[in-house]
């Protein structure tokens, strides 16, 4: 009977410890691997993944972009260099991705391009109003359209005038008794000349005692008439405009300068320039004067150039563009940067300057004062140092990531 109980006791104690055996066996190893599980969960949840194109997309796993469906990308990673708490950091991927470059802040010479448009004008200086000297009545016009070429003493009118016969009678009549009474010879003489008759004219009429009663009116300039102010059988009085001719064997062009240009250009600056009209010719001369002036409605000042233009090419009205390189000697020791680095907030100008010594892409925002722009390029007043490195590309992109971090960005200081 004891051997029967014994045995009994003994098989329940093997079935207990089979029992213990059996419970370790399945949930110790899971209760490790849970634990296991959830570490890798929390080392997961540390890792942001974004979108290059759409940084305020943040996933804490990889997959698609919402709204462009492109690869996202992890936005930090443990870094074991040391990185200011304001910085952030790009990994390469996102770098790329992003289009991110870096460029070395250095020195040279800084050079403004400014661009200037215009037109080719007569030279006022070469104007001239053909008039008549004696009033009557336009018997007959030589030069009969606008544009037509004229040369220096060619005929262009003919005036019959009833003054210019009494005064010929006049001289005739003083003629005869010149050696008694020469004060009134001389002065019928004189009022000849005063209607631009010269001494050949007069001796003429004088020798031939007829009285001419067509007066002829001469060119005094060699040009183009740009306005014909009468026709055939017009009455004119003396000092009537018949024609206006301008001389253009020399032009000005004259170049529209804004109020931001005006401090870069002076008198003596080389201007290279072209025209529509005679395309793959490069002209070159030199700035002659600046308007004082700006003109009210229009806010740019007029720049004077004077061309050479005896073979003609160059006729009034047409376009013109023309550079000016301004050399800026108050700024021949300052730093220029590339236009793309920097980021406008109203008054304040940012870049982003790479972190030294990190071995890795953490990007800071830095304010700097900026001069003036030279096409594709900032002179840096202060704020940046010689061989630093900042963003010259994708600065935009490295902002918009430091606002997203909550870090100083062009939004905030």
């Amino acid at each position: 009977m004891k051997s029967i109980i014994l045995n009994k006791y003994v098989r329940y104690g093997l079935m207990v410890l089979v029992g213990l055996f059996l419970g370790w066996l399945f949930f110790y190893p899971t209760a490790t691997l849970k634990e296991e599980h959830n570490h890798t969960v929390s080392e997961k949840k540390n890792e942001i993944w974004t979108c290059s194109m759409h940084p305020q997309i943040k996933m804490d796993k990889p997959g698609k972009c919402p709204i462009c469906a492109m690869d996202l990308i992890l936005l930090n990673q443990n870094s074991t260099a040391l990185m200011d708490s304001d910085a952030i950091h790009f990994t390469a991927d996102a770098a790329a991705l992003a289009n991110v470059a870096t460029s070395v802040v250095s020195r040279s010479k800084p050079a403004k391009e400014v661009r200037l448009y215009g037109k080719v004008q007569a030279d006022e200086r070469l104007l001239q109003n053909q008039v008549a000297h004696i009033g009557g009545r336009i018997e007959k016009l030589f030069v009969g359209f606008t544009g037509e070429a004229v040369t220096k003493g060619q005929l262009l009118a003919l005036i019959y005038s009833p003054d210019l016969i009494t005064a010929q009678q006049e001289l005739l009549e003083a003629a005869k008794d010149k050696q008694s009474q020469p004060a009134i010879y001389e002065a019928a003489i004189e009022k000849l000349r005063q209607w631009m008759l010269n001494d050949k004219q007069i001796s003429q009429i004088e020798q031939s005692r007829q009285v001419k009663t067509k007066f002829e009116v001469y060119a005094n300039t060699s040009g183009v008439v740009t306005t014909k102010k009468v026709n055939v059988g017009d009455y004119v009085s003396q000092g009537t405009g018949l024609y206006d001719i301008a001389n253009l064997s020399k032009v000005w062009v004259l170049f529209d300068a804004y109020e931001s240009d005006l401090p870069f250009l002076t008198v003596g600056n080389n201007v290279n320039f072209s025209l529509q009209a005679i395309p793959g010719k490069i002209f070159n001369s030199t700035i002659r004067f600046i308007d004082p002036v700006i003109d009210p409605v229009n806010r740019v000042a007029k720049i004077r150039v004077e061309v050479d233009n005896g073979a003609g090419k160059l006729k009034p009205e047409m376009f013109v563009t023309g550079t000016v390189k301004a050399n800026l000697n108050e700024y021949k020791n300052n730093l220029v940067i590339p236009r793309s680095a920097v980021l406008w907030t109203g008054k304040r100008s940012v870049v982003y300057v790479k972190q030294p010594d990190s071995g890795e892409l953490n990007f800071k925002m830095r304010e700097i004062e900026i001069g003036p722009m030279l096409g594709n390029s900032y002179v840096v007043i202060s704020g940046l140092e010689e061989g630093e490195e900042i963003v010259s590309d994708g600065t935009f992109s490295v902002d918009a990531a430091a606002q997203l971090e909550g870090k100083p960005s062009m939004m905030s200081r």
